[in-house]
């Protein structure tokens, strides 16, 4: 469950400028799925004699429901599972090791930003935390970033160059352990539900370095610094040894060696949390109970939110509307000589920029539609952890402080979003496919 809480004068309530953001979105585009199904199930009625449409769509209200509290439910065991592991990583010091190696080269993407200043730290803190899934460590430190950040800001309605930075890095969603998309993937029965998970890490990639790289040219970093090229360089490197080594062996064997691989690196993982954890000298076991009470709050506190998403996305399915959104994209891309067989997992990406919670229903729609391990719900899963809700992210953050101006943010946060979108498309190909 994700922490709220910052300290008490904050110009906003960070709380419920999150929650009103939140709603806001999620309100605009549930009423639109509704009223939708509602109109293409008058035009299936009247113009093409659907006569059983209307009952259609009232059936996959009750089926929709059913469905989304059977996966919440079957989520609790897997989730408080992973949450228990990643708070042993939290209180073992594991995202302020993440913090010291990035240290170098994050004073030289924020050089407006005093090398000791506390928003340096802040911000250390929260992209670890981020990019080990700790949402629960990261919310309040980037808020806290936020308000240390705003306070070096001379115009205090308009944003900084290091706030636009920091986040755009957060909207574009560099994520190493996808937690909640292999949660799913299990609930909903795949084979190897971390099959995913090296796609994931080259697709959000990509849209890291293409958000970072429109933010660093447009502010004029210096992209030429040692520190910069060799970080940069060193990573993407790797990424693009790993994508030819991907094109270069059977469709068999990548799929093999990428769950191999996966899971490796995910039983490393919680092997280097124990360990640290040891020498730390905490109780890892009471770490590990602790943030499984935390996964069996968030399973249970999902279930509404799931539901009401799912309800109305199986209302539009159930309406024809989905149909034609995925036949009319898929003869768009037919047209241009492209392969189509990607466009059913499509609506996750286009709706990940708005809602977090809607792109996750569209997801598990997908998996739910085509089958978990199915090329479309595998790059469903892909596209849900190729970026970050911008559109939110942008709003809580810099509502947190006031800020009006948003200057270039969110161009160059939907670039990164594009940049993710392309990327998974092409890795999920080349994987799946």
């Amino acid at each position: 469950m994700i922490n709220f809480a910052v300290e008490k004068n904050t110009r906003f309530s960070s709380k419920n400028i999150i929650y009103k953001n939140t709603f806001m979105v999620l309100n605009f585009v549930w009423i639109a799925f509704v009223l939708l199904a509602i109109v293409f199930g008058i035009i299936q009625f009247a113009c093409f004699g659907e006569l059983n449409v209307f009952s259609d769509i009232v059936n996959s209200t009750f089926d929709s429901a059913k469905s989304g509290f059977e996966i919440s439910l079957g989520l609790t065991g897997v989730l408080s599972l992973w949450m228990g592991i990643m708070k042993i990583g939290e209180k073992a010091g594991v995202v302020e090791s993440f913090s010291c190696a990035v240290a170098p080269f994050f004073s030289r993407i924020f050089p407006e930003v005093p090398r000791n200043h506390p928003a340096m730290g802040s911000m250390f803190m929260n992209i670890s935390a981020n990019m080990l899934g700790l949402d629960n460590a990261a919310t309040p430190m980037g808020l806290k970033a936020m308000k240390e950040l705003q306070e070096l800001n001379v115009e205090k309605s308009k944003a900084t160059n290091a706030m636009i930075m920091f986040l755009v890095l957060n909207t574009s969603g560099l994520t190493l352990v996808p937690i909640s998309i292999m949660v799913y993937r299990a609930q909903l029965g795949a084979a190897n539900p971390a099959d995913v998970f090296m796609p994931i890490l080259l697709a959000t990639y990509f849209s890291t370095l293409v958000g970072l790289l429109s933010v660093a040219i447009s502010q004029k970093i210096n992209l030429l610094d040692k520190v910069v090229i060799g970080v940069l360089g060193g990573v993407t490197a790797v990424i693009f040894g790993l994508l030819f080594l991907a094109s270069h062996v059977s469709q068999e064997s990548l799929a093999l060696w990428s769950g191999v691989i996966s899971s490796i690196l995910l039983l490393g993982l919680i092997a280097w949390f124990i360990i640290k954890g040891m020498v730390r000298k905490i109780n890892v076991y009471d770490a590990f109970i602790e943030g499984a009470k935390g996964g069996f709050e968030v399973a249970v506190g999902i279930i509404p939110y799931l539901i009401a998403m799912l309800v109305a996305i199986g209302m539009f399915r159930a309406s024809g509307g989905m149909d034609l959104l995925v036949k009319g994209l898929a003869a768009m891309f037919a047209a241009v000589g492209a392969d189509a067989d990607f466009v059913g997992a499509l609506p996750t990406a286009l709706m990940k920029p708005l809602s977090g919670s809607g792109a996750r229903a569209m997801m598990v729609d997908a998996m739910t539609q085509y089958g978990a391990d199915s090329f479309v719900g595998r790059l469903a899963c892909i596209f849900q952890g190729s970026t970050d809700t911008t559109f939110y992210v942008l709003a809580v953050y810099f509502g947190s402080v006031g800020i009006k101006d948003t200057r270039n943010a969110v161009v160059c946060g939907l670039l990164a979003d594009l940049a993710g979108i392309v990327a998974a498309i092409f890795i999920g190909y080349l994987f799946f496919h």
